[in-house]
């Protein structure tokens, strides 16, 4: 029997994913639960792996191709004497195929009916640790490794929790240089960056196409624009808040967790702020989670999610976020580690902006575009002249959930916790 290998719906809003690299090569052996190609969602690259044994018969979609979700783009050959009838099959199917796609709409398209007889593939992340004395790496250093003959046992991973990447086996053969470490600390939001993410050098003149992250984004953005919003500004004072981050930078926590743990304790007062529309009526939401946007080097952006943040002490937050945010830039996120924010922070203070708007997320009534805390001379409660750290934030508003009063009620209390009360972030 021949078995479809279809292009998986990894994610709410993927339409399509682009094959990343295939681990498997045409005539070899495919055991069942093995990974066979790693195809890369709107915001991760997952292991896609086999509910077959068989042979790997013919790739239809090659490395670095796209596909629409739920088409083909393999086929499994159960036995060695299928693998020319798939490969004739592939030859019929090519024929019928030579139309151009259609342009994908920013509605979600769905993956294969249930009733169909075709099963497709099972799609998950590899684990990155090392479970019961077995080494993990990524199916890319598999797949390097072989080709140039290294022994991937004798190597030490370095990618998140001792996972072996593409660089680890391109080390031992001596094709690029030893990694050089990188900060533990989260940017704060004081002092702007000294070297902001920049994308890849591109010729001049050149039109480079999206990747998938940047069209999800696209798709996200279009769809916003979508809902009435409306904008409220606010300043507060973060004298407070810069002290106990100096006293706190040193045990590991950021000024990441710091605003996030804030932004969730006062949500907690303002259950409206972190609820969402439907055309069923306003839903409320049973847990606080907040998704802080994060830059992408290869361009767009992901917003990983602090899952109960209110519930959370301000280290685990911080050590939760640290994680987060290694394992987004390298790729290595689940959908729900993502996609389940109910309030989401943009934080472009940390280079230097003093102010913006920021775009509200589909399926959320809010988000904070939080900017830079400068010195600026002000008059204190004295009535004196002083010099005080203030910040500005900027709430951006699904005006079919929230009214004016509601957010201005928000960002009021936010000020009090932070300028007053801040604190009780470490309780």
């Amino acid at each position: 029997m021949i078995h479809d290998i279809f292009m998986p719906a990894l994610s709410s809003t993927m339409t399509e994913g682009k094959i990343v690299s295939w681990v498997k090569s045409p005539g070899e052996k495919v055991a069942k639960g093995e990974t066979v190609v790693v195809v890369e969602s709107d915001k991760a690259d997952m292991d896609v792996e086999s509910f077959y044994e068989g042979y790997l018969a013919v790739i239809l979609v090659n490395a670095g191709e796209e596909a629409t979700v739920g088409d083909a783009i393999a086929f499994i050959a159960e036995t060695e004497a299928e693998i020319q009838e798939a490969q004739a099959k592939a030859t019929s199917k090519s024929g019928t195929q030579a139309e151009p796609k259609p342009t994908p709409q920013a509605i979600p398209i769905p993956v294969a009916d249930p009733g169909t007889t075709h099963v497709p593939v099972a799609a998950s992340v590899t684990p990155t640790s090392r479970q019961n004395g077995r080494l993990v790496a990524s199916p890319r250093a598999k797949k390097l490794a072989k080709d140039l003959g290294v022994d991937i046992q004798t190597l030490e991973g370095s990618g998140p929790h001792g996972r072996i990447v593409a660089e680890d086996v391109e080390r031992a053969v001596g094709k690029v240089a030893a990694p050089v470490a990188t900060p533990t600390s989260t940017p704060t939001p004081q002092k702007p960056a000294s070297t902001p993410v920049t994308a890849a050098p591109v010729a001049v003149g050149q039109t480079v196409p999206l990747t998938t992250l940047q069209k999800a984004v696209v798709q996200n953005m279009v769809a916003s624009l979508e809902v009435p919003i409306f904008h409220v500004g606010y300043t507060m004072t973060t004298d407070a808040l810069d002290k106990l981050y100096g006293q706190l930078k040193s045990k590991g926590v950021t000024m990441t967790a710091l605003l996030a743990k804030a932004v969730a304790n006062t949500l907690q007062k303002h259950p409206i702020m972190s609820a969402a529309y439907t055309e069923q009526g306003i839903q409320y939401r049973s847990a606080i989670n907040v998704a802080i946007a994060v830059a992408m080097p290869d361009g767009g952006l992901i917003t990983p999610v602090l899952r109960s943040a209110d519930q959370t002490d301000i280290y685990s937050l911080s050590r939760n976020w640290k994680d987060l945010v290694e394992r987004s830039r390298a790729k290595q996120l689940q959908p729900e580690e993502y996609n389940s924010g109910t309030f989401t922070l943009s934080n472009l203070g940390m280079f230097g902006v003093d102010r913006f708007d920021a775009i509200l997320p589909p399926g959320q009534g809010a988000i904070l575009a939080i900017g830079a805390s400068l010195p600026q001379v002000a008059a204190t409660s004295e009535g004196l002249i002083g010099v005080q750290r203030r910040m500005s934030v900027n709430l951006t508003c699904d005006h079919r959930v929230i009214y004016g009063a509601q957010a201005a009620a928000f960002l009021q209390d936010l000020a009090k916790l932070i300028e007053s009360d801040v604190q009780s972030l470490t309780l």
